[in-house]
């Protein structure tokens, strides 16, 4: 049977096979089966070019981008908390001054309360007509003024240090200057006071200004 010249390969793509064959020949062991097959052959099974066991992990991919997507999710998500820690934080501290500012005006309005009878005693006295009102009545009003201004101040909190015959606290005192003492006993005694001190509950508003005894032998 004759074979027409368009089913027969072309001579340069015989010969290569034939190189090909000789060279997987040489390599392979000794008895080993070698199998046959033309380019077009080899073409045909693999179209694409890409070794059959190679393998592609699509999955590894996806979950890889659901990764990096999760991780901007919380990462917002905790930039949104903070801002509100933030916030609430911001608006407590105001709230917490204006609440403190409205206690110490309270605070300060009761003591004014207290002291107003007094300031109306004390205005009645300064406008007397002088003619009319004698000296010890002036003297009488005066004590009078002072005395509920103290009742005022010292039922708000207000102590007067006065440490007559008391011993010397440099804490409270003030020592403006010594004189001797009579005996081993008054030293360092306060011996009298200039100017009366003033505490407002832990507060020492003004020490006392006193003279401190002390013993020479």
């Amino acid at each position: 049977m004759t074979t027409s010249g368009a089913d027969a390969p072309p001579p340069e793509r015989t010969d290569m096979n034939k190189r090909r064959n000789s060279q997987t020949d040489a390599e392979a062991p000794q008895g080993a089966e070698i199998p046959r097959g033309s380019d077009e052959q080899t073409a045909d099974a693999n179209p694409t070019g890409v070794a059959p066991d190679a393998d592609f992990d699509v999955s590894e991919t996806t979950s890889s981008a659901q990764a990096d997507g999760g991780s901007d999710r919380e990462l917002s998500e905790q930039r949104d908390k903070y801002l509100r820690l933030a916030a609430e934080y911001d608006n407590f501290r105001k709230r917490a001054g204006k609440e403190r500012q409205e206690v110490s005006q309270r605070a300060q309005g009761d003591l004014v309360k207290q002291l107003i009878d007094a300031l109306d005693d004390l205005a009645r006295f300064a406008h007397v007509d002088p003619a009319t009102v004698d000296a010890a009545t002036v003297v009488q009003g005066a004590d009078m003024v002072e005395k509920k201004l103290l009742k005022a101040l010292q039922s708000a909190g207000l102590q007067i240090i006065h440490p007559l015959d008391q011993p010397f606290d440099p804490s409270q005192h003030e020592a403006v200057m010594t004189e001797p003492a009579l005996s081993p006993e008054d030293d360092h005694m306060v011996g009298r006071v200039f100017q009366s001190g003033y505490r407002f509950g832990s507060q020492l508003l003004r020490p006392a200004r006193v003279v401190v005894k002390q013993w020479n032998g």
